[in-house]
């Protein structure tokens, strides 16, 4: 079996992992060119790069999929399939039909719902309590192609999107190989997905952090699981913005008069209304601090 493989963040890293120890033959590794990263932006390789060049694999960094080149170098591999997992780009029809048996991607959720780019954030943010990966063959839509294999997994009360990404990843590669070798011997088979119930999952940024306090306890929970590690919840707190790590619901504490988004603290530790009652933030980083508990920041913290 040749595979070429087209992947760039850590997520896609287990699966060519587990191809790399099925040895697989993988004649190229398509990935993003590398990025400038930090304050210094030094360019750095994607996580993908790293592992095929520690495993001498040749890797292949266009900056644009239609051009003639791509196409040229890519179907001169003659491969059996292209494996796609989260390359960041979507690609052209001619790339799609290059592999002999099928393109297959590999999806952070439950198609046909999440679609795009942040697929396990938003599963967390909107209070989901199952998620899964699904195999795909792929077409020229934002997945939304053909669904092969699917594998389910409860989504856990206080896990977060960082948690579960890691989980997620680790769940991909066995599924990865099942879906490869059953189209190879027919065992396989695609089914169309079904357009009710299809939702898009859109890249988060660092404005899906910020938390209504109007909003019940358990939304808040939500948004801050699903928040975290990126782009991290957040309020405004005398002008200030301060991140919270880690909440949890609580009864029998009397709500003060104040509006939803009153920070107040009690027996020394950190409590906000919201629209439903009342939330402790355990867990939360003011501006120009470090990373504390509730209790240490009511200690160092008038309010």
């Amino acid at each position: 079996m040749r595979v070429i493989f087209m992947g760039t963040p850590d997520f896609a890293v287990p699966c060519l992992a587990e191809l790399l120890a099925s040895q697989v033959e993988i004649p190229c590794v398509v990935t993003q060119p590398d990025k400038p990263v930090g304050r210094k932006q030094i360019l750095t390789p994607s996580p993908v790069k790293t592992l095929a060049e520690e495993n001498g694999l040749f890797v292949y960094q266009p900056k644009r999929l239609k051009e003639d080149e791509v196409y040229s170098r890519l179907s001169a591999f003659e491969p059996d399939f292209i494996v796609v997992i989260a390359y960041g780009k979507i690609l052209p029809k001619r790339i799609l039909e290059i592999p002999k048996i099928a393109c297959v991607n590999v999806h952070g959720s439950l198609l046909p719902k999440y679609r795009g780019a942040a697929p396990i954030q938003r599963a967390v943010i909107d209070g989901e309590k199952t998620t899964g990966i699904t195999t795909m063959l792929m077409d020229e839509g934002v997945d939304t192609g053909d669904i092969l294999l699917v594998e389910e997994t409860p989504i856990g009360e206080n896990e977060t999107a960082g948690e579960l990404f890691d989980r997620l990843a680790s769940l991909a590669p066995s599924l990865l190989m099942k879906t490869l070798y059953g189209l190879q011997n027919g065992t396989v088979h695609s089914r169309p997905q079904p357009a009710e119930g299809a939702t898009y999952a859109a890249m988060l940024t660092k404005e899906d952090g910020l938390l209504d306090w109007s909003q019940s306890r358990e939304q808040i929970r939500s948004r801050v699981r699903g928040c975290n590690p990126w782009p991290c919840a957040y309020t405004i707190h005398n002008g200030k913005k301060l991140k919270i790590f880690c909440c949890e619901s609580v009864e029998g504490i009397p709500a003060p008069k104040e509006p939803v988004g009153h920070l107040f603290a009690k027996n020394g530790r950190l409590y906000a209304v919201c629209g439903d009652g009342i939330l402790h933030i355990s867990e939360l980083q003011a501006e120009g601090s470090k990373r504390m508990t509730d209790s240490a920041y009511v200690n160092g913290h008038s309010l």
